[in-house]
């Protein structure tokens, strides 16, 4: 029977590892030790598996599009301001997409030309908890109508016309909420790494104008994949692993669960998951993953165990 075509190309992990050449390791494990999210396992070994060929495919296709960059200058006969190479990564809540971004600016940033690497994540476009409250969406944070995607379009279409600085807005997860009045500056980098769980999603649009798509100004996206069983899981021993750490803390918006036993804990965290965040990931994160330039397909032990590459 014919396979179906398909637009990516689908490599094992070996068959991906191979394709580092002659990349050079420059993380040590306190250095990934460091980097790994909180209840994840990255080995060292999945740096030089995974991370690695990633960094080798980054540095080529940057190198484009300088050449490309160089070749639109010269049509025009003058010199237009630089823009950062913008890199996005999706995927579902707890998936460990934070730390694909964290590792992956680690070695972008200690590359031979050693460039300047921002990572913003979209959670600080977020509608702060107030404005969420008065439009009764707090039991809808995390989907599309819960963030100001017009300011993170604002925020993308500055950043790629060559603004020489562009500011984002910061959320603080103890807090569970955007912290009034605080940014991230963004000054001149040559490399811009965009997570959230919306980066992918559908545009936005308004009356009588264009339709923008969040990425219409990404360079590259990375979706970081699993089986919704075994992400549920990683959302459960997450939460499990936290009463006593971030949970603990009095200010924490989350403190109210750091009491309960470990069964009204994994029912309370099998319920938020099930009403809210599998809700999410069915119906508007899972569906963007066609959109993705690359896709880290992970096993129930949190290591990739294939990669799929757009043609």
């Amino acid at each position: 029977m014919p396979v179906a075509p398909s637009p990516y190309l689908t490599l094992t992990r070996p068959e991906w590892a191979s394709l580092r050449h002659d990349t050079r390791l420059t993380l040590s494990e306190p250095d990934v030790a460091a980097l790994r999210g909180f209840n994840e396992a990255v080995a060292v070994a999945e740096v030089v598996d995974v991370y690695l060929p990633l960094d080798r495919l980054l540095g080529l296709r940057m190198s484009a599009a300088r050449d490309l960059h160089r070749a639109t200058e010269q049509f025009l006969g003058g010199h237009s301001p630089p823009v950062p190479y913008v890199i996005a990564i999706a995927g579902s809540v707890a998936v460990g997409k934070s730390t694909t971004a964290r590792l992956l600016q680690a070695l972008l940033v200690r590359r031979g030309d050693q460039p300047r690497v921002d990572l913003v994540t979209t959670d600080g476009f977020l509608f702060p908890n107030a404005v969420l409250a008065e439009r009764n969406l707090m039991h809808r944070k995390g989907f599309p109508e819960s963030y100001d995607v017009r300011r993170l379009v604002r925020f993308m279409s500055d950043l790629k016309a060559g603004a020489p600085v562009v500011t984002a807005p910061v959320y603080s997860h103890p807090a569970y909420d955007v912290v009034d009045g605080e940014v991230q500056v963004v000054d001149r980098p040559d490399i811009v790494i965009v997570e959230g769980v919306n980066v992918l999603q559908a545009p936005v649009t308004a009356l009588g104008a264009p339709a923008q798509f969040v990425a219409d100004f990404f360079d590259f996206s990375i979706y970081v994949d699993a089986p919704a069983e075994y992400i549920a899981s990683w959302y459960v021993e997450r939460f499990l692993a936290l009463r006593a750490t971030a949970f603990a803390d009095p200010s924490s918006f989350f403190h109210r669960f750091s009491t309960l036993s470990d069964d009204e804990a994994a029912a309370t965290a099998t319920g938020l998951w099930t009403s809210i965040n599998e809700v999410n990931l069915r119906q508007n994160i899972e569906p963007t993953r066609a959109r993705a330039h690359l896709i880290l397909e992970k096993g129930g032990d949190h290591a990739v165990r294939s990669v799929h590459l757009r043609r």
